[in-house]
Formats: structure tokens, C-alpha cells, sequence
């Protein structure tokens, strides 16, 4: 079921285009996430792919409120940043749960801090330092990550 799509070299402009044109291929009701070290851009993707949404507000880092949500007409948009995170068992609280639904796409940086307490990836991004640039891995999980996935090659994402 895995599949896999690399892009290399990336400016945070051709990032940007990239977060942009996985908007055009998502439907609602999924859940990205993104991995990476500190600085590889984590944030700058979401906040470009939750832009291109239709997120029209300021649109806030999560490494502090942990979550922050967003409504767009019936869809709502739920971006998680758990590096603060130091036990899945902390994300107790937050009833991640009740943020899944149809129209529902939950984004979440560091999951691998909530392993056991977060919904499994539909797809999966991991941004890496390239110099000054970034090198972007995503594998799509489920039958709906690898739909994304195809969609997005029906684009010309950078």
C-alpha cells in the first residue's frame, strides 16, 4: 500500500508551491503528518497548505497551545505541534478523537512524540535539511494518502 514521492532541493518558495499544490489534492477527513527537525520547515509547510485551504486568519504556530483550530465554510482544520510533548499520555486532554470526522484534516508536527495517543497518517511528510534548502519525502499510509498522492502528481507541484 505504501508509495512514495520525493522532491529535492527546495527553496521555502518551491516549498510553499509544493504545500500549495497538496491543497488542490486533498479532500477533508485525513490526517497529515510531518516530521523533521527543528527549522525544516514543518510550520512553513502547514501554514502554507492550510492558507491555500482557505484559512483566511493568522494562521499560528501550535508549539505552545499544542493545537489550533480552523473553520472554513462545514470544514474544519485542526494543526497540532507536539514538541513540547514528553508523553503521548499528555495528549489525554486534547480529545483528538472528537477532531476526526468527514470534514476534518488534522495536520500534526513531531508525531512521533503522540505515537499510541494520535490517529494514524493518511500521509506522511518528512522535510529534511538539504544546506539551504529542504529535501520533502511524503509516503502516503492509507488508500486515501496514496489518492493525494496520485492527484498530486496530476499537478506540477514546484
Amino acid at each position: 500500500m505504501k508509495e512514495s514521492r520525493a522532491w529535492k532541493r527546495l527553496n521555502e518558495a518551491t516549498l510553499t508551491d509544493l504545500a500549495r499544490a497538496l491543497a488542490s489534492a486533498v479532500d477533508y477527513g485525513g490526517v497529515i503528518q510531518l516530521e523533521g527537525d527543528l527549522g525544516a520547515g514543518k510550520t512553513t509547510f502547514a501554514r502554507a497548505l492550510l492558507s491555500a485551504l482557505g484559512v483566511g486568519e493568522r494562521i499560528k504556530s501550535p508549539t505552545y497551545s499544542l493545537i489550533e483550530s480552523y473553520q472554513v465554510a462545514d470544514k474544519s482544520m485542526h494543526h497540532l505541534d507536539l514538541y513540547r510533548i514528553s508523553d503521548p499520555d499528555e495528549l489525554e486532554w486534547l480529545g483528538l478523537a472528537d477532531l476526526l470526522g468527514s470534514t476534518s484534516l488534522v495536520l500534526i508536527e513531531w508525531p512521533e512524540r503522540g505515537l499510541g495517543a494520535i490517529p494514524p497518517a493518511d500521509l506522511r511528510l518528512r522535510l529534511d535539511h538539504a544546506d539551504e534548502s529542504r529535501d520533502v519525502m511524503a509516503t502516503a499510509e492509507t488508500a486515501r494518502g496514496l489518492e493525494w498522492l496520485r492527484r498530486l502528481d496530476g499537478t506540477n507541484p514546484i
